[in-house]
């Protein structure tokens, strides 16, 4: 299929602005189903007759909706009104009345939705294969397995067949899948996609996730799907802000040589250190990190008290039919039978343990870098161990919906051997656009065709600069995330764009004074102070004067030169206010200050 126009949002937005009629996507998404010929991809494919007359129904190219015409599919424990959702157990069937709050949203901007995908029976595994329908065929190879739970979704994406998909993702369904498919994988945090009309896994833990061709375009589809639905629990309000460059100097935070886990692939041992010193030569700084806590909290997904939620989700079948579960499924979510609520506070207890022990270590970086899996896994491998294949392929995610953390799974260089390299950045919730920000610059490296398919990756450049309504302006002290006065700007309808540094220019000061602790940052001669870390937050300017009222001298606001030479507006402090108070160059951050003990 030469003729083909790749399915980036690039690529469909060039195409349908110089006139290709929406149609003509969908029938070169059908053509690729019959080309690809795997009838265990879709549990429920819908007729093309009705694709056409929704493309038709779209009316003239409209880019105000950002998803119009763009083909996608969703994995078949998310709901659509008048479609069966079997989360691949046909006895749970159903036909919902209304659409899942997050699909709506993606049909609202115009998108296309082709069908719903296999997975792993009611989302309970990582391998893609424990379907009583057939397993769909791995996108690149078909002895690995395809991942899982997702593993419908992820393999859609690489052929593609989808310019985007919906996963679910509670212990990495999201991001394995993507890891072995060569697509991107984005986990966003907890609560920032509705789960309304999704069949749950782990209440608590799950989040409907998304694979796309690209970081970027995961990222946007991301941003239109990231709403805040009152009607879910668990929804959170997220800002969505678009990608910028990230500073070069990043802190990464990678597992040390004596706990990094490779079950003995010397090949997947090798890309991943030829990633991180790629990263490591465009600046990056490289911390290693004791993940022995990490594992640790992994282990408890499947092996301790939160087997219990997934017992919660299936009840009413594993008490009232449990020979319609699929053997592994019901061996899994029947051991929750044995646990007892004491159980469940001794594993709260010891997972707290725990994030309280690496807290400070992941605090210290700007995101995580792990390899996504330690190894492959094959088809047949499965078939021999049906458990001990998942339990490995869940090495570097099961941590991260237990601590509430954001993640991006992001292909690289294939491997020497041929299969698909990949690492996963992982973040503090709330950091989706940062770390999909820093994906990019892993995209980027080395050559690389997407998914399964011919089409190259394009570069993406990410605008450095602020929209024209913000201002943007550094904050160094207790304006900060998570300090005292952040609130005075997200009140007013700031977004934080990036962490940074200042030129080695400055020094840094403790000041003196009652109430809310602040730092004082002061210019001095070039190279005579230190570098000095820094959030960078994109204000309104309709807002910027209110907020200019909350400043007390002798604080106020100049132009700082920031670690690459760039200039940008934010807090200086008067030279005389520096006067016996506390000299913290050294520490060159004020949340370190705060964390060391403070005496009288």
């Amino acid at each position: 299929m030469s003729d083909e126009i790749p399915l980036t949002l690039s690529s469909l937005r060039a195409a349908y602005d110089s006139g290709t009629p929406a149609s003509a996507i969908v029938e070169q998404v059908y053509a690729k189903i019959e080309a690809v010929a795997d009838p265990c991809i879709f549990l429920c494919l819908f007729p093309k007759e009705d694709l056409l007359a929704e493309a038709a129904a779209l009316g003239p190219y409209d880019p105000s909706k950002p998803l119009w015409g763009v083909p996608f599919v969703i994995k078949d424990n998310i709901d659509v009104a008048g479609k069966p959702t079997t989360a691949a157990c046909p006895s749970f069937a159903y036909v919902p009345e209304t659409t899942a709050f997050v699909v709506q949203r993606l049909q609202d901007a115009g998108a296309l939705l082709i069908g719903k995908t296999n997975l792993d029976q009611f989302a309970t595994g990582l391998v893609g294969v424990r379907t009583p329908f057939g397993a769909p065929r791995n996108a690149l190879d078909p002895e690995i397995v395809p991942g899982g739970s997702s593993g419908g979704s992820g393999v859609a994406v690489a052929h593609g067949i989808a310019s985007f998909a919906l996963g679910t993702d509670t212990a990495g369904s999201g991001r394995v899948p993507a890891a072995l498919n060569n697509i991107v994988g984005l986990k966003p945090t907890l609560g920032a996609l509705s789960a309304t009309g999704m069949v749950p896994a782990c209440r608590t833990l799950d989040t409907i996730s998304i694979f796309a061709l690209t970081v970027s375009d995961a990222y946007e589809t991301y941003a239109v799907a990231a709403v805040y639905d009152p009607s879910d629990s668990y929804a959170v309000p997220v800002s969505t802000p678009a990608l910028v460059s990230p500073p070069a100097d990043l802190t990464l935070g990678v597992p040390s040589a004596d706990t990094i886990r490779f079950e003995g692939d010397a090949v997947q041992a090798a890309a991943f250190a030829e990633t991180v010193a790629a990263l490591k030569a465009s600046g990056a700084k490289i911390t290693e990190i004791d993940f022995t806590p990490l594992y640790a909290i992994a282990e408890m997904l499947y092996f301790g008290p939160w087997v219990a939620e997934r017992y919660v989700a299936t009840e009413a079948l594993i008490t009232q039919q449990p020979e319609m579960l699929y053997p592994v499924t019901r061996k899994i979510i029947g051991s929750a039978e044995g646990k007892t609520a004491a159980d469940t506070f001794k594993g709260f207890y010891d997972m707290k343990a725990l994030v309280h022990a690496i807290t400070p270590a992941i605090d210290a970086c700007d995101v995580l870098c792990v390899p996504s899996i330690p190894t492959f896994a094959t088809v047949a491998e499965l078939d021999a161990d049906p458990m001990g294949p998942n339990n490995m392929l869940g090495t570097y995610t099961n941590f991260v919906n237990l601590m509430n953390l954001c993640a991006i799974t992001v292909p690289t260089a294939p491997r020497t051997d041929g299969r698909p390299g990949s690492v996963t950045l992982i973040a503090k919730a709330g950091q989706d656009a940062r770390t999909a920000a820093i994906a990019t610059r892993i995209e980027a490296l080395g050559n690389r065709h997407l998914g399964a398919t011919n089409w190259a990756l394009s570069p993406v450049s990410l605008s450095d600069a602020p929209p024209e309504d913000m201002i943007r302006i550094a904050v160094c002290g207790a304006h900060m995330e998570g300090l005292p006065l952040n609130h005075t700007l997200t009140d007013r309808g700031a977004r934080y764009v990036r962490s940074d540094r200042t030129a080695p220019d400055y020094r840094f000061y403790a000041l003196p004074g009652a109430g809310v602790a602040r730092p004082g940052l002061v210019r001095t001669g070039a190279g005579e102070g230190g570098c000095v870390a820094l959030e960078l937050w994109d204000v309104p300017v309709a807002a910027f004067g209110g907020f200019m009222k909350t400043i007390p001298a002798p604080l106020g606001i100049g132009t700082l030169t920031l670690a690459d030479g760039a200039a940008v507006q934010g807090f200086l402090c008067e030279a005389v206010a520096a006067q016996g108070a506390r000299d913290i160059t050294d520490m060159g951050d004020w949340r370190r200050f705060l964390a060391q003990p403070q005496t009288g």
